[in-house]
């Protein structure tokens, strides 16, 4: 495997991680406390025999699932920033880990959790896979 990229070069790139790391945290957390809140009437103190309209049911039904999707995107991003920051550790930052060639600062700026170079991220998504699970 050829060598990584200098501890000093890693440096902005752990910061950016960490600052996304703790964005993505919160979020995933707040929208679990929005997506498993009571139902409406209870959040809202009125707990009357009123009836609720199908609609409404219907709606609050859609945007919890529309968070819980969303919260598993971010999950999965946050597990990829989790491995980035690994990689950091590890010194193997920015070398792909699919040719083991190196992954250009341009794709790391603009994905820092980024694994793989764009030849090889191209070739995965034009084969119709995902991200590759290699043992580690």
């Amino acid at each position: 495997m050829k060598p990584g990229m200098k501890v000093a070069e890693m440096k902005p790139f752990k910061i950016a991680l960490e600052t996304m790391r703790a964005r993505l945290r919160g979020d995933v957390t707040t929208m679990a406390d929005a997506a498993l809140r009571k139902t409406r009437s209870e959040a809202n103190g009125d707990l009357s025999s009123m009836p609720i309209h199908m609609a409404d049911i219907g709606s609050d039904a859609y945007e919890q699932e529309f968070t819980l999707s969303l919260m598993a995107s971010e999950e999965g991003t946050l597990e990829q920033v989790e491995e980035a920051l690994g990689r950091i550790r590890a010194r193997t930052y920015g070398i792909c880990e699919e040719c083991e060639g190196v992954i250009s600062k341009k794709r790391l700026e603009a994905i820092p959790f980024a694994s793989m170079c764009i030849r090889c991220a191209e070739k995965m998504e034009g084969a119709g896979g995902g991200r590759p699970r290699h043992p580690r």
